[in-house]
């Protein structure tokens, strides 16, 4: 079988004792690890908080996907701490913000966009998550609904869900320290990320479903990112699974 590009990434991107690859880094300076969004809209997110306690052993023996969905609307409570659960802000330690998923290097090149379908106390639209201030900061007004589930293939979950969670990545924060290595990171820190939100959705006992199936192009249209400096990486459907 005919060498393929992900072939040559994964040899390509190894590391060796003695001999570290020398990699042309990107720029010499780091982007901020927070993106925000000045001139938009804000809504103040509720303080996170877990409404009901649960045994990590019952958390992860429950988890699996959920495709099917009812019509309740998720709260906007809900939605907080499902956003600090899966990347917010755990805690301070000598002026450093670490957040409850780790990141290498503490760079954070992951950024968390909502397409709100169904949340109450929340319009529909498409929000990005300013992680710092506890916000979402509007992007785009209205129901997007269609178009996130066109952009993931047609998978009508994406629709009915009542919010889709959209995870890019910002790379130059992770390849101005890891060069060509940091996409192996930054696949990682999305995967824990995920992770993070699917355990924390069955703690409020709702369904989740990751999503890696997508038009990269038209779920970035839909966000509003380049698709270059900061491109789409993965999605997650949320919501109240249908009896």
């Amino acid at each position: 079988m005919a060498e393929g590009i992900g072939d040559r990434f994964q040899k390509d991107t190894k590391y060796f004792p003695f001999k570290m690859p020398q990699w042309e880094a990107g720029s010499d300076a780091t982007p901020e690890v927070y993106k925000t969004y000045p001139d938009s809209r804000k809504i103040k997110l509720p303080i996170p908080r877990a409404q009901r306690e649960e045994f990590l052993d019952r958390v992860l023996r429950k988890r699996h996907s959920t495709r099917l969905f009812s019509g309740t609307p998720l709260k906007l409570d809900q939605l907080a701490y499902l956003l600090w659960a899966s990347t917010g802000i755990q805690r301070i330690d000598q002026g450093i913000e670490y957040r409850t998923a780790p990141s290498a290097g503490g760079l954070y090149p992951v950024e968390t966009y909502i397409v709100a379908n169904n949340v109450e106390g929340l319009d529909k639209g498409v929000y990005h998550f300013g992680i710092k201030e506890n916000v979402l900061e509007e992007i785009r007004p209205g129901d997007h609904s269609a178009q996130i589930a066109s952009a993931a293939i047609g998978q009508d979950m994406c629709a009915r869900a009542a919010a889709v969670f959209v995870w890019t990545a910002v790379f130059e924060r992770s390849k101005s320290k890891y060069g060509q290595r940091a996409y192996r990171y930054i696949y990682l820190d999305a995967g824990h990320i995920a992770e993070n939100l699917a355990l924390a959705a069955v703690s409020l006992g709702l369904g989740s479903c990751p999503v890696a199936a997508l038009y990269d192009d038209e779920v970035n249209s839909i966000i509003d990112v380049d698709g270059e400096m900061e491109s789409v990486l993965y999605l997650m459907v949320v919501g109240w699974p249908k009896a």
